[in-house]
């Protein structure tokens, strides 16, 4: 990789703002409000305070019909004013901005359609929507608008993920051949794992594989195929119906590229972090997934060694393995929401679409659609599909 396109890769965010910075004098604040559920998803990742620091964003408004919630929220936002009702902000506000921070992803839906309707961007917390059905909705109201979606898989915007995407065009590893993916595979095992960690992969997988053009899976319930009798609303993390507890599928990509997914229960331990193998003819990539993703790589995987395991070496890119977890003197969650929301002002500026749309996105939960489609009938299933409400709805 040349220094200069480095150096940009570095600075870039660095960059983009002092510009807006400069902006900032001659241009009005975007009015900024959030929306949150204490009790029904909350406010996810700490979405309450995305927009804190920004010298172009005055956050004006926070709406949740939790009184404590609502009253803890405006504080960590810095909100002026707050409502119980996120209709009637909407109506009487008017934001730019509106960031639909819940986890549970219930109400994503009406609360993106009415904050689209108020002429608003908007910046989600994932999953996106529970049917691609309320996806295409949302994806199609804001095109008629002319704004801007973004949802929250920050794990693609770290910087040694985007260093690594380009890395892999250039070579790193040969001829990317498949990419093995992992959910957490703890409690929520399976179905449930799928559709809150499990997207976070699909997205990586499309990012680094192409689209998909068929999937197949096998699904079980305590050892047995699993049928549409089994599924369930999400036990915990609201998401929609779920089933199985052993998932395993696999996705042909148009590049060629084959891409696996597994959650099992009992496998936590064994698998490690969630995240993916890379397997290319001259080496193979580890990354593990996360706000702030590690990366490894083994070269030459079939030279005669004593253990596979004193090859791997990390792998940064010349990025500097501090800017993972900060940014802009944020840390954490909130750094990596951060490089999300200045792509997503960016994107709103230049009139494009975000590094982390809602299409890429709905895209991700079509994968996971699709493994409950393919698993339950015993199918393969043919991208994009076909079936845009829920394959678990009875």
């Amino acid at each position: 990789m040349k220094a200069t396109n480095r150096r940009q890769l570095l600075l870039g965010g660095t960059a983009w703002a002092a510009k807006r910075v400069l902006r900032a004098a001659n241009t009005p604040r975007l009015k900024a409000a959030i929306i949150g559920h204490t009790g029904a998803g909350d406010y996810g990742h700490g979405i309450e305070r995305i927009f804190a620091g920004l010298s172009d964003v005055s956050v004006v408004c926070v709406a949740d019909p939790d009184e404590a919630g609502r009253t803890k929220a405006k504080a960590a936002s810095g909100a002026a004013r707050d409502y119980a009702d996120y209709r009637l902000m909407l109506e009487k506000e008017k934001p730019d901005l509106v960031a639909i921070a819940p986890r549970w992803a219930t109400e994503h839906h009406a609360m993106s359609m009415a904050a689209l309707e108020s002429g608003a961007h908007l910046y989600l917390e994932k999953p996106f929507t529970i049917t691609l059905a309320e996806a295409d909705d949302i994806l199609r109201l804001a095109k008629q608008k002319q704004r801007r979606v973004a949802v929250a898989h920050v794990t693609r915007m770290a910087p040694t993920v985007r260093r690594l995407e380009q890395a892999l065009r250039e070579g790193l590893i040969g001829e990317v051949l498949e990419i093995h993916t992992v959910g957490k595979m703890e409690s929520r095992a399976g179905g449930q794992d799928m559709m809150v960690l499990g997207l976070h992969v699909f997205d990586l997988a499309r990012l680094f594989g192409g689209e998909v053009q068929w999937c197949q899976a096998g699904i079980r319930t305590k050892g047995r195929p699993a049928t549409l009798a089994d599924a369930m609303e999400s036990p915990t993390d609201k998401v929609g119906p779920v089933v199985g507890d052993d998932i395993f599928a696999t996705f042909a990509m148009d590049s060629g590229v084959n891409v696996t997914f597994r959650s099992r229960a009992g496998l936590e331990k064994a698998a490690g972090p969630f995240g993916m193998e890379i397997i290319g003819t001259k080496g193979i990539v580890r990354l593990n997934s996360g706000y702030a993703p590690t990366i490894s790589i083994l070269s030459d995987p079939n030279r005669a060694s004593t253990t596979r395991t004193e090859r791997w070496t990390n792998w940064t890119g010349g990025i500097d393995p501090a800017s993972e977890a900060t940014f802009e003197g944020l840390l954490g969650y909130d750094a990596s929401h951060r490089r999300v929301v200045r792509d997503w002002l960016s994107a709103i500026e230049e009139s494009r679409e975000p590094l982390g749309s809602g299409e890429r996105a709905m895209k991700a939960i079509e994968m996971a659609h699709g493994v409950f489609q393919a698993g339950i009938t015993g199918q393969r299933v043919e991208f994009p599909l076909a079936k845009r409400t829920h394959p678990l709805a009875t």
